[in-house]
C-alpha cells in the first residue's frame, strides 16, 4: 500500500444493461434514463461526480445507446468530460463483462467503477475519494439486517474479507453499494482477474465484484470506506422507484446541486 491516496479523476459508469427488473419502466428506456424527480439516473451521477472533483466520465451503455448518447449531450456538466464504450455483448453477459471491455480505461491510471443504477449524493464519493489509500476501496454501508438481494459484505476492522449476495447472516456485517476505487496496482491485479474469469465459461454472466471477492480471497489488499449515514438508493424493482424520487426530490429542495440551488438574495 502507497502512503497516500492516488487521486483519480476519472469514473466508469456500467450503465450497458436494459433493466428488466424494472419493467414496464424500461420497455423502450434504459434504466439509467428513468427519471427521478426531473432527471434521470446519470444525470444525478454525472452531477454528483462532478462536485467530487471527477473530470472525466466514461459510460458503458448497450441498451438502447443511442438514447444515453443524446442524453449526454443535452445534460452532460460543464466541468465533466462524458464519453460512451459500447457493450455488443450487454444481452448475453453482465457486468463482468462490460468491466473486461473497459479494461483499457481501467489501466490508464486510477479510476472509480460505479454501478449505472446506484443514485448517490456527491459526500459519498467525497468520502471515497479521501479513503485512505489502498489498492482497492469499496463503499460500504450498514443496516440492522440484508435481504437476499443485497450485495452482503463481510470485513475485519477495514478489511474486504468476502462480497457476495449468497454470505450468511452471520458472515454479514455490511453492503456494498457498488462504487469502488482502484489506485494503479489495485486495477492492473483486477484486469487480471476479468482477463482471466472472461476466459472461463461462466465468466460473462458473472457480476464484477465476483472478482473483487477472489481478489480479497487470494491476499490482495481490499479495503472498505463507510458511508453510513449518507443518502444513496439502489433502483432495480419498481418498488425502488418512490424511495429514489423521494431522495431526489429532497435533495432538489435542499440545493444540494449546485444548479438547483437558490439565487442570491431569493426568499421562500
Amino acid at each position: 500500500m502507497t502512503s497516500r491516496t492516488v487521486f483519480p479523476h476519472r469514473a466508469i459508469i456500467l450503465s450497458a444493461g436494459q433493466g428488466s427488473r424494472l419493467l414496464p419502466h424500461t420497455e423502450n428506456t434504459p434504466k439509467a434514463l428513468v427519471d427521478l424527480s426531473g432527471r434521470s439516473m446519470l444525470e444525478w451521477q454525472l452531477l454528483a461526480l462532478e462536485a467530487a472533483g471527477i473530470r472525466e466520465a466514461v459510460v458503458v451503455t448497450g441498451f438502447r445507446d443511442e438514447q444515453i448518447d443524446r442524453a449526454i449531450e443535452r445534460n452532460a456538466p460543464a466541468l465533466l468530460r462524458v464519453r460512451t464504450l459500447f457493450n455488443p455483448f450487454f444481452k448475453l453477459a453482465d457486468n463482468l463483462a462490460s468491466c473486461w471491455l473497459a479494461r483499457a480505461e481501467l489501466s490508464a491510471g486510477p479510476c472509480l467503477i460505479l454501478n449505472g443504477d446506484t443514485l448517490f449524493e456527491p459526500e459519498i464519493a467525497r468520502r471515497l475519494l479521501s479513503a485512505p489509500s489502498a489498492p482497492i476501496t469499496v463503499t460500504i454501508d450498514r443496516k440492522g439486517a440484508y435481504d437476499a438481494d443485497d450485495m452482503k459484505v463481510s470485513t475485519q476492522g477495514t478489511q474486504l474479507k468476502a462480497i457476495g449476495k449468497k454470505l450468511t447472516a452471520e458472515e454479514t456485517n455490511g453492503e456494498s453499494i457498488g462504487f469502488l476505487r482502484f489506485e494503479p496496482a489495485g486495477a492492473a491485479s483486477f484486469v487480471a482477474e476479468i482477463e482471466r474469469t472472461m476466459r472461463t465459461p461462466e465468466g460473462p454472466g458473472l457480476w464484477y465484484l465476483s472478482a473483487i471477492h477472489r481478489l480479497a480471497n487470494a491476499g490482495v489488499d481490499v479495503r472498505v470506506a463507510s458511508i453510513e449515514g449518507l443518502e444513496w438508493g439502489e433502483l432495480d424493482f419498481p418498488v425502488d422507484l418512490e424511495r429514489n424520487r423521494e431522495i431526489a426530490a429532497g435533495w432538489k429542495q435542499r440545493g444540494l446541486f449546485e444548479a438547483d440551488a437558490a439565487p442570491a438574495g431569493a426568499t421562500s
